[in-house]
This record gives C-alpha cells, structure tokens and sequence, in this order.
C-alpha cells in the first residue's frame, strides 16, 4: 500500500502509526486506522487520490462515517489527498463552509551527507536516547509527554490531547522495541530539564522525524538544531539511516530552519479535518 502513495511524506507518516495500523485500499481512497489510538487525526483518515470536486464534501463525509461510524471513539473527520503539488481542488468552496480547517505541511528530506551542524548550535545541552522498554525513563517520557501538551494548539483540551499524546508516544515505543529508531530529548545540565524532544523512526533506509518540540522557555538558544543535527547523526550510525524526511506547516519559521541544516523541500501535502491536530 506504501509503494501507491506518491507523496513521501504521507509514506513516512503511515510508517510511523502504530503496528496494529491498517491499511485498505478502497475504490479512489486508501483507509488509515490506527485502533490503538482513536484520537489520532492523522492516524484514523481517508486519503483519497486526487483533491475534492463538486460534491465531494458530502461524499467524503458520508465515506469517512461508512468507515469509522461504528468506533464511538472516533470523533473527527481527517480527509488528505495524494499530492505534493499543492493543488487543493474545491476544497475551500465545499469544507471550510462546513467547519473544516485546512492545513498545508511542507515535507523536507535531507541525505545523510547533506544534514550539517548549524553555526550557532548550543554545545551545552545534553541529547539522550530515551529507553523504550516499560517502565524505563518515565520521569523523561512523562516530561516529554508535558512538552508536547504545553505546545498544543489552543482549541485541544489538555486532558484529552495528554491522553493523545501518552497513546502516541505509546505506539511510538513498540516501533523502538524492535529496534525501528529511537526517542531523544536534549537535557538542560544544571536543573535537569527537557528543553526539547523529538523521535526518529526508521524504515529501512529512511527515517522520519517525529514531534521536533523545544520548551518555551529554551526557545532561540540553538537547541533545535543542536538535537535535529545530532539526532540524524545517531540514527545514521546506530540504524544506517541514510535518508531524512522531517514536516513542518507551511507557514511555520521552522522552515527556514531545517533548510539551514540541509534539508530540501519535497513538496505541499494538504488536509482538512473538523479538528486538526498538527503532523508530526
């Protein structure tokens, strides 16, 4: 199903859902479920080949509650097509007056060889490998699973987005487990705290960045690009990770940062949802 999709930043997403994922192909849509973790957006989805025309928000619609109707737990509406060009079709016309966000991510992939350290990284935080196995690391997973609700966009509850984030994170650790990437935060020496986190996980050759998040208080003092750079360097030499994809939205100053580090843009991916959550 992954060898249909043209965008990589689709690919790399499915990739990185739980491994109780599934994938079905239907008649112009491919069917994302993740049942270990119903609040994913990203995660429970259509993800049709072409954008919407004339009608189709009523279409999809009807589609999406054909497919997830019977899960009470689902309780979003995601549509995404397979484009990189950035086409949205109608999509303006036919969601946004039905309540839909729209959201525009830009995929980046760098080579091994292209990531390079930025000018001003900041040499004195120090970047650790999180232990997946149960049990293990909770102090740092749980202040990751913190820093990620603290960064959540204002309309998600924080109690349900921290139980989002605990299931993800969850999912995540399974892909650890079987030696599929690994978790990092870079930690402040003197008081011990995150200041930022992110994951990596590997398919095959590629890996794909997840949830690149710095604490507000550390923000602007090159610790993102400390962690992205070091990162990509440990996943190369621990899991022959040769090539990078990383997303940001579109109008997002992170942009210019990846660029910086060596990444290259690899096209727009466009989606609506009823209550959006941000890739990762």
């Amino acid at each position: 199903m992954l060898a249909e999709l043209h965008s990589l930043v689709w690919a790399t997403s499915v990739e990185t859902l739980p491994l109780d994922r599934v994938i079905v192909r239907k008649d112009d849509y491919l069917l994302v479920r993740s049942p270990s973790n119903p609040a994913h957006h990203w995660g429970n989805l259509l993800v049709f080949d072409r954008p919407p025309g004339a009608g189709d928000a009523r279409r999809w619609e009807q589609l999406f509650e054909l497919e997830f109707g019977e899960d009470p737990r689902v309780r979003h509406k995601t549509f995404a097509w397979d484009r990189i060009d950035g086409e949205v079709g109608l999509a303006h016309d036919e969601f946004v007056p039905r309540g839909y966000d729209l959201d525009e991510s830009i995929g980046l992939v760098a080579e091994r060889r292209q990531i390079r350290a930025h000018r001003r990284e900041n040499r004195d935080v120090l970047i650790r490998a999180l232990d997946p196995a149960p049990g293990a690391n909770e102090e740092l997973w749980q202040a990751v699973v913190e820093l990620q609700v603290a960064g959540r966009d204002e309309h998600h509850d924080e109690a349900g987005y921290r139980d989002f984030v605990r299931a993800r994170l969850d999912g995540l650790r399974e892909h650890f487990r079987t030696g599929r990437g690994a978790w990092y935060v870079a930690v402040e020496p003197t008081h011990g705290d995150v200041a930022a986190s992110c994951g990596v996980v590997v398919a095959g050759e590629r890996g794909r960045f997840q949830a690149v998040d710095t604490a507000v208080a550390y923000r602007r003092r090159g610790i993102c690009s400390r962690l992205v750079v070091e990162v990509a360097q440990r996943s190369a030499a621990s899991h022959q990770t040769e090539r990078f994809v990383i997303v940001a939205d579109a109008g997002y100053h992170a942009l210019g940062l990846y660029e910086s580090l060596g990444f290259s843009r690899a096209g727009t991916d466009v989606m609506y949802g009823d209550g959006l959550t941000r890739p990762t």
